[in-house]
């Protein structure tokens, strides 16, 4: 699968629909640092630190030239991350599965409903149906683009971690076009682009730097 790497142009998201907002690429939002925000429903640190801070850059930085927008993901537990549940998420506020408990326990749902409403465009990620034509190719690009560099040397060679990652892959049904794309690594992740409509950043996990890094791209 062709990638896009730091520095180059950024074609549209490849998505399935638009749940919120009109569709809209990255030629159109020129002169517009872009922001995009990738999540899956299924994904308790995704509504306890992403949303809520994407959310209030959003708020800070409109006015200045700041786009956000959402984009639900699914690489696992395609029963939860899917299309309908996401629906539901942007319509109601309800979450479900591991959000739905560890939100719950934390006490920050009301009536099992998160407290703050996603008011930025979101879109599902196009996902397709794996087919295993060549699993050795997948092992090799999983373990480079998911591995540090260390693990990436052994586990080429291992034969234990080539299996545990077949095992892994095979459980898997779909492809998530724009996840692959990007070669995110989990949720929540970010995508950082800057007026031109070139990759400025593209962080998975905690990303101290993202206010900074948007302040320099306005």
């Amino acid at each position: 699968m062709k990638t896009v790497m730091i520095g180059q142009k950024v074609p549209p998201l490849s998505v399935s629909e638009w749940v919120q907002g009109q569709p809209v690429n990255f030629e159109q939002l020129r002169g517009k640092v872009v922001l995009v925000a990738v999540f899956q429903v299924n994904c308790p640190g995704c509504f306890l630190s992403c949303l809520p801070q994407v959310l209030a850059l959003k708020q800070r930085y409109a006015e200045s030239g700041l786009t956000v927008l959402g984009l639900a993901t699914a690489f696992e537990d395609f029963d939860k991350n899917n299309l309908e549940n996401l629906k539901r998420l942007i319509e109601t506020g309800e979450v479900v599965g591991e959000t739905l408990r560890v939100l719950g326990e934390r006490g920050i749902l009301q009536h099992g409903k998160l407290p703050y409403r996603i008011d930025f465009p979101v879109a599902m990620d196009r996902l397709t149906k794996r087919e295993f034509g060549s699993i050795e190719s997948e092992i090799d690009a999983f373990i480079s683009q998911r591995l540090s560099d260390l693990e990436q040397e052994i586990g080429l060679r291992q034969p234990h971690v080539r299996a545990q990652v077949k095992e892994y892959l095979q459980m898997l049904d779909y492809h998530a076009e724009t996840f692959e794309f990007f070669q995110l690594q989990g949720t929540p992740s970010y995508i950082l682009v800057d007026k031109n409509g070139f990759l400025a950043a593209c962080r998975f996990g905690a990303y101290p730097d993202l206010e900074a890094d948007i302040l320099k791209l306005l």
